[in-house]
């Protein structure tokens, strides 16, 4: 319902606040071809200079890489590793992966493990219950408490938002 004004603002201030590129996309109403502004601007976007540098030295042992992290980004004290994740972090150094840079795999919810933890919440130890390493990919991502590795996955599934009229035939809910 947003009005081409609204969006036009929207992108501008985007760009404003630092942003390399606003794009309006509808998808969602026109398929694929709503979406070639955004795969445009994503292009442009892998071919401009960038000073990417990452938080830590990707030297620096598995432990470390991870602890730098729980304690910059999430306002951890500190990180536990259990027993899986501890083997892990001796596995893949062995084979010659622990210079991989880390990607943590941990609830959307909350900065720390625990997804009834609101806010920035600190002074608590994050749990790496596991390691696993996309070794095509180039990365190691810890498995941070007892979340789901399933990428995408709403808190309430979509399906029950699907619905057949059985008149028309036709399918509602989808988008």
């Amino acid at each position: 319902s947003d009005t081409e004004a609204e969006l036009q603002l929207v992108m501008q201030l985007a760009k404003e606040a630092g942003a390399f590129d606003a794009v309006k996309c509808t998808h969602w109403a026109e398929g694929g071809k709503g979406a070639v502004a955004l795969a445009e601007a994503v292009q442009r976007a892998s071919q401009a200079p960038s000073n990417f540098r990452f938080l830590y030295d990707v030297e620096l042992p598995i432990l470390d890489k991870i602890r730098i992290i729980a304690r910059t980004i999430y306002g951890a004290d500190d990180v536990e590793l259990l027993p899986e994740a501890e083997q892990k972090v001796i596995l893949y150094t062995k084979q010659g992966f622990g210079n991989l840079p880390v990607c943590m795999a941990k609830t959307h919810l909350s900065l720390s493990h625990d997804p009834e933890q609101k806010g920035v919440p600190t002074g608590f130890i994050l749990p790496i219950r596991d390691i696993r390493a996309s070794v095509g990919a180039g990365f190691l991502y810890p498995l941070v408490g007892t979340m789901s590795t399933m990428p995408g996955l709403p808190t309430r599934p979509c399906f029950y938002d699907i619905d057949l009229d059985p008149v028309s035939g036709e399918v509602t809910g989808l988008f």
